[in-house]
């Protein structure tokens, strides 16, 4: 089991440094991302929220991304994962959006992508978008992946802003 901590304490640590705020949506992820960032004490000062957003009713439902939004979008893209990380940030007034989406396995989705594939987003002052493909089908260790993919995006994020 991966520690909580692993890959928060120094994001923390920025944040809460320059009085920035971030929100998440994850998907096949299921809350670690969240999870690991609220497992820094204090985390009040920097998480605004976010959810997992696992199906299409609670994309709606908590995002407000309506099918219409979604036209010449799929889910567990690259551009769903940057209009998920964008509606976040805008909806709960955050300085950043962080998104994830993807198939944890065993099995892939119902979208054609096999186990082990995730988008992740950041949408903030600098945004960027990458994917992974683990190749595996452990859920799992899929899950912690795409948790650490996303957290390591935005760590990349946000010292590229620090630069500018």
């Amino acid at each position: 089991m991966t520690d909580l901590l692993e890959h928060t304490s120094a994001i923390a640590e920025i944040l809460r440094a320059r009085g920035e705020t971030v929100a998440v949506a994850e998907t096949s992820a299921g809350g670690l991302v969240s999870a690991q960032l609220l497992a820094v004490p204090g985390a009040s000062a920097y998480f605004v929220g976010g959810g997992v957003l696992y199906t299409g009713e609670s994309r709606e439902g908590l995002a407000g991304i309506t099918d219409a939004d979604m036209a010449g979008i799929r889910s567990s893209s690259e551009p769903f994962a940057q209009l998920l990380a964008q509606t976040l940030r805008e909806r709960l007034g955050a300085t950043w959006g962080l998104a994830e989406t993807g198939a944890a396995g065993p099995t892939g989705n119902r979208y054609g992508d096999d186990a082990g594939h995730t988008c992740v987003a950041v949408s903030g002052p600098v945004s960027k978008v990458a994917t992974l493909e683990t190749e595996n089908g452990d859920r799992s260790a899929n899950m912690w992946r795409f948790s650490a993919e996303a957290l390591g995006l935005f760590m990349l994020c946000l010292q590229e802003s620090q630069k500018t």
